[in-house]
């Protein structure tokens, strides 16, 4: 394992951690190079109550890219609506290690904008 990503786990370790002890719904953000993936797991972080990705059908056009900035919004719009559907107003934002910047402040911001409280 890369040492970069092996410091960005331990990060997101410690975060989950933190999540679980507070026993609240944790809204986890995830990228890869092609795609976004946002999940809402519950409190005590086994289940997955919601989810939303950039492989989705609808959420973004075809040719369109599947990890800029402009889907991570999309992805951050879709998670909030179904967690508002699910009846989940308040969560615990888990940005997996990542910088909170470009992709995953996009998603975060689009998140709120939505009607997610974190």
């Amino acid at each position: 394992m890369h040492q970069k990503n092996s410091k960005r786990l331990k990060k997101a370790t410690k975060t989950r951690i933190k999540l679980r002890q507070l026993a609240m719904p944790s809204l986890s953000v995830h990228k890869t190079n092609q795609h976004i993936y946002a999940q809402i797991f519950s409190g005590d972080g086994e289940t997955t109550l919601v989810s939303a990705s950039t492989k989705e059908k609808g959420l973004i056009k075809d040719g369109e890219s599947g990890c800029n900035i402009k889907a991570a919004q999309a992805v951050g719009k879709a998670i909030a609506e179904k967690a508002q559907k699910a009846g989940i107003e308040t969560v615990g934002f888990d940005r997996s290690g990542y910088q909170y910047h470009g992709k995953v402040k996009a998603l975060a911001e689009a998140a709120r904008e939505a009607g997610l409280k974190f």
